[in-house]
């Protein structure tokens, strides 16, 4: 692994033998993107650290990302799990990792840096890259894979510094391949950080033919008395919703099985609506960090949740004291039709819709009621915002 710091990047390759099952003598070649420079004085301290040092650091598990599995639904609706993900076995999986490496299960790991905390966090976009496959549309996907991890490290009030990408193929599509890292530098604009590197991996017979597999790593910085952990939330502090532009990053293992359950492709209609499926299916994901960094600067922001696998019921609560739950208000926010159809196709139950989707809901700030007011008095303008909840004392999401 290489760390460097200068945006421009160039290329640099490394050979080394692997066997093959039709080509016995050909090798795995990475192409490993980077940028001249060194860490040198600003950042020297993140690649000297000793490893034990596991200051404030935490994971995710991941939701998106297994193959399609019979379904188990005894009342004949899909769930998440019939499509083979299993929510509850990724929580299990983080609490016992959670007694190798204490302190972790919000949404970025936080390491300190002086007066500051650098805050660490990586992803991919799943099976919704089935999708980008099936329908062409490579152009966005580096999209998606810059904001799953930036939006779960501006929930600490970071800003993001950098990102590097991982891209691997068993054969390498020069053209495909600059399709996708152009998403990925969109999604850096987006988020005003830089393209600091990434890797490419060319690994003959390891991926379908035309397939490739992605992943993300953002890193960014916020002060330490600058934090926003959760830590000040109360009983009476209100929810706030900022939308979403569809299904996002997330989910798509479903989604997959609500289409082949649908009878239609990717290329149809959405019903009652101007686009395909395909096109809102692929819709990118939301980049929150200018936004939710302007509203965090004007006070009154106590914590923030990533609406991602494990949709509201999983994602809000992992932002509370112990001791506080949620209200979700029913009807205060707009359903995107691109839910609706899923819910209606896969008569999936509601609360299984709330448990693995956005539901049009991307980000969730958990804000003081003087600072709503204002939130939502300035969403008529510049953005949309809504208030979809409360904190209430208790533990868990309900819907009302």
């Amino acid at each position: 692994m290489v760390t460097s710091v200068n945006p421009n990047t160039s290329r640099c390759f490394a050979s080394s033998l692997r066997p093959s099952y039709s080509k016995p003598n050909s090798s795995q070649t990475q192409l490993c993107r980077l940028s001249s420079g060194s860490l040198s004085n600003t950042f020297s301290g993140l690649s000297m650290a000793p490893s034990t040092e596991f200051s404030r650091s935490r994971r995710i598990f991941s939701l998106s990302k297994n193959e399609s599995g019979e379904s188990a639904s005894g009342h004949g609706g899909l769930t998440y799990k019939d499509a083979g993900v299993d929510i509850d076995a990724g929580s299990e999986l983080v609490r016992r990792i959670a007694k190798m490496a204490p302190g972790i299960g919000g949404f970025g790991g936080l390491y300190p840096l002086g007066d500051s905390y650098l805050v660490a966090g990586t992803d991919g976009v799943g099976t919704k890259l089935k999708l980008a496959f099936d329908t062409g549309i490579h152009e966005t996907i580096g999209i998606d894979l810059v904001a799953m991890s930036v939006n779960d490290i501006v929930t600490s009030g970071a800003k993001p510094l950098f990102f590097l990408d991982y891209f691997a193929t068993s054969r390498l599509d020069v053209d495909l391949a600059e399709k996708v890292v152009k998403g990925i530098v969109d999604g850096c604009q987006q988020s005003d950080c830089t393209l600091l590197g990434g890797e490419t991996a060319e690994m003959p017979d390891f991926y379908a033919d035309g397939e490739y597999d992605l992943s993300g790593f953002a890193v960014g910085i916020v002060k330490k008395d600058s934090v926003i952990d959760g830590k000040n939330i109360v009983a009476g502090d209100v929810l706030i919703g900022l939308p979403s532009s569809g299904v996002h990053s997330n989910g798509f293992s479903l989604v997959r099985r609500v289409l082949a359950h649908s009878g239609l492709s990717l290329k149809d209609q959405l019903p009652g609506e101007a686009i395909t499926l395909g096109e809102a299916l692929m819709a990118p994901t939301v980049i929150y960090v200018k936004q939710v960094l302007d509203i965090i600067s004007k006070g009154g922001v106590k914590g923030v949740a990533h609406i991602t696998g494990g949709g509201f019921t999983d994602n809000i609560p992992r932002v509370f004291p112990k001791g506080l739950g949620a209200v979700i208000y029913n009807g205060s926010w707009e359903i995107l039709p691109v839910f609706k159809w899923i819910q209606e196709v896969g008569r999936i139950e509601e609360a299984e819709m709330m448990r693995t989707f956005n539901m049009g809901i991307g980000m969730v700030l958990v804000v003081s009621r003087e600072a709503s007011h204002r939130i939502l008095e300035n969403g008529n303008g510049a953005y949309k915002a809504y208030r979809i909840g409360e904190v209430v004392r208790g533990e868990g999401v309900s819907y009302s």
